[in-house]
């Protein structure tokens, strides 16, 4: 007997379902939450570096999973080659281009990847700064000396450069690009360690991630920049 409380619409509607389907039904909805969970990506914003055919270049974690990881730019993404994911900790993973909106790009692991790690690797470091192997030529002026000079390794706060000169612990430089690099015109810097002629150096006023991001890009591949 239909219920007259409902409409005709609502009483086509009201089918009985068995409560065998109803447990099947129950169950996919169940399994399919739990894949939701386990493919879930996990939020890391972190910073990292990517290892190109071009060069080494910053990039920010965004999110993790088992099957890939996306990531975030200030420029293009360098095309053709291996591309590998260094983290500040050290670890190192073999990617590979799946999607790439504006400046954000999604990978794929080349490998299967433990995420775990990956996560408390990103997690451990927050604060160590990314170190990158870039090579250019600078001048450097003190009160009484001027010369070239090689920087092989920079970073937001500090470079290692290559020198025949002498300079003291402690004393203060004025570094410039040797190329038109504008975020490298005038950079004011004071040396703290020296072992044979190479010396390290940290910076008076330090790169934000963007600039610096963009200061590698523009030495190693200048067309990647979106200007």
């Amino acid at each position: 007997m239909e219920d007259a409380s409902l409409s005709p619409k609502e009483a086509a509607e009201s089918v009985a379902v068995p409560d065998d389907a109803l447990a099947a039904i129950g169950a996919e909805a169940e399994a399919d939450a739990e894949q939701r969970v386990e493919t879930r990506f996990t939020l890391l914003i972190r910073a990292a570096k990517l290892v190109t055919n071009h060069g080494e270049f910053v990039c920010v974690i965004r999110d993790v999973s088992a099957s890939g990881i996306s990531v975030r730019l200030f420029h293009a993404l360098p095309k053709g080659g291996t591309v590998e994911l260094h983290m500040p900790g050290g670890g190192s993973y073999t990617v590979e281009p799946v999607w790439e909106r504006e400046n954000e790009v999604g990978f794929s692991f080349a490998e299967n990847v433990e995420v775990q790690r990956l996560i408390t690797e990103a997690g451990e470091y927050p604060k160590r700064g990314l170190r990158l192997n870039v090579c250019f030529p600078i001048r450097i002026t003190t009160l009484k000396q001027r010369c070239e000079a090689m920087v092989v390794n920079l970073s937001q706060q500090g470079a290692r450069f290559e020198c025949d000169d002498l300079f003291a612990i402690d004393q203060n430089l004025r570094i410039e690009s040797g190329e038109p690099v504008r975020e490298f015109s005038e950079v004011r810097a004071k040396v703290r360690w020296r072992r044979e002629s190479e010396y390290g150096v940290v910076f008076d006023d330090t790169f934000t991630l963007g600039d610096f991001a963009r200061l590698v890009a523009r030495l190693q591949s200048p067309g990647l920049l979106n200007e």
